[in-house]
């Protein structure tokens, strides 16, 4: 059935228990696939498969991982070979904002946001091409921001990351599109979460659930075909 059209397949979701990977990793079971999460407490696991498998013929599994540790993210890749058979699509989603001037963001904080929002990416999808070459090819989605293009105040470890991310998923796509392995990166503008709570009402943001059908537009993709990055903004911003 075409609302099932990942039956057969394994995802993997980094940052999956809240926002936007919640959003991405429920959309993806409900097309079929298996989909392992991963986030950095237990609790937020549970919690987080437990709604997940609300919805009839999901299959959600989690594992307790840090992106930030290349150890942690290689036991995750691991897991999911025993557990799942392998990724054949992988969703770089986790990610941190720590807003402060450069005079007042401190050393610890710009390595916390640099190691998650970059580092983290680069780990796992280092675990998953070594993965889908073997397995004939795969899909790489690497969850940005606007602020990888666009600079702002207080921004400065956020900005430095999320430009970082642009240019790292285009080298990606340009390394391993010859072993079969789609990249794409989704640079979306204001979402409602609560990553963005400091910014006040929402009404007029976009929606996770919005990410997450891109995502599944992507994946519809035939294979010929490559959208390798794709901007999001609210359809009306505040003023």
């Amino acid at each position: 059935m075409e609302n099932r059209f990942l039956e057969g397949r394994t995802a993997v979701v980094t940052g999956g228990t809240r926002g936007i990977g919640f959003a991405i990793a429920g959309a993806l079971a409900g097309a079929g696939a298996s989909v392992a999460i991963c986030g950095r407490t237990q609790a937020g696991l549970e919690d987080a498969i437990r709604r997940l498998m609300s919805v009839p013929g999901s299959k959600v599994m989690g594992k307790d991982a840090d992106v930030r540790s290349s150890t942690e993210v290689a036991e995750l890749f691991d897991w999911v070979d025993r557990e799942l058979g392998g990724p054949d699509v992988v969703v770089n989603n986790a990610g941190i904002g720590i807003f402060r001037s450069v005079a007042d963001l401190t050393v610890k904080e710009w390595q916390n946001t640099l190691e998650t929002n970059l580092s983290g990416p680069f780990y796992c999808s280092r675990e998953a091409v070594e993965r889908m070459r073997k397995r004939g090819g795969g899909y790489i989605v690497n969850v940005g921001s606007l602020a990888g293009v666009n600079a702002f105040a207080g921004g400065a470890a956020y900005n430095a990351s999320k430009f970082g991310l642009n240019g790292f998923s285009e080298a990606l796509m340009l390394d391993h599109r010859y072993d079969n392995i789609r990249v794409t990166h989704i640079m979306p503008g204001s979402v409602d979460t609560e990553f963005s709570s400091r910014s006040g009402k929402s009404d007029w943001k976009i929606a996770p659930e919005d990410i997450a059908e891109i995502v599944l537009m992507l994946l519809r993709m035939p294979e010929r075909t490559l959208v390798s990055r794709v901007d999001v903004r609210p359809s009306k911003p505040r003023k």
